[in-house]
Parts: C-alpha cells; sequence; structure tokens
C-alpha cells in the first residue's frame, strides 16, 4: 500500500512528484517508477510552466484532492524541474492512505 513516493516525517509527510506542465487537465496519472528505482506520483496540470505557474496549480490541486489548505503544501526543491519534492502538513498516515487512494493503489 505504502509508496516510496511518500515518506513519513513526524507532523508532515514528503511526496515525491513528477509533474506534466501543460497536460490539458489536471489530473494524478498514478505513482511510477523511475529507472533509478525510485518512485514519485505522476501529476499533470492545465497551466504553463512560466513563473511557477504550473508549481502553484500543483500546489492547488493537491491540496483540493487532499482537502487541505494550500498553505499545508509547499515546494521543498524542484522548482524548475519536472521532479518536485513537496512537503504536506498534517497526519502522516493520514496523508499517506489519501494519497494511495488518489495514486490507485
Amino acid at each position: 500500500m505504502a509508496s516510496k513516493a511518500f515518506t513519513a516525517h513526524g507532523d508532515h509527510i514528503r511526496l515525491t512528484v513528477r509533474l506534466t506542465p501543460n497536460g490539458g487537465r489536471d489530473a494524478i496519472d498514478g505513482v511510477e517508477a523511475a529507472a533509478d528505482g525510485d518512485e514519485h506520483l505522476k501529476v499533470r496540470v492545465s497551466a504553463v510552466p512560466e513563473k511557477g505557474k504550473a508549481n502553484q496549480a500543483l500546489l492547488a490541486f493537491l491540496a483540493k484532492k487532499l482537502g487541505l489548505a494550500k498553505s499545508k503544501l509547499s515546494l521543498i526543491s524542484g522548482e524548475t524541474q519536472r521532479k518536485k519534492i513537496l512537503r504536506i502538513e498534517g497526519d502522516p498516515e493520514d496523508l499517506i492512505r489519501r494519497l494511495a487512494e488518489l495514486a490507485g493503489r
């Protein structure tokens, strides 16, 4: 059930995402394993990758899907890369369960 894409840390989780900007729609396309064995959640957003618009759309989309305030999500790394690491504040067990459901696991 658990995935290497999300890891629990005390009062938050870290989520590895592979973002596809300009994806035509906002959607979660499941968990995928990279060539190096790391896993990430595949997410697409319709926003363009200009001036952080796709990153903001990603945070807003995931906050809505998880039923959280946008302020609970932040970008730790990968601002200009497709692979990003997010910090999501909340109960780790609950967040991981919800993410697993969203990812179809």
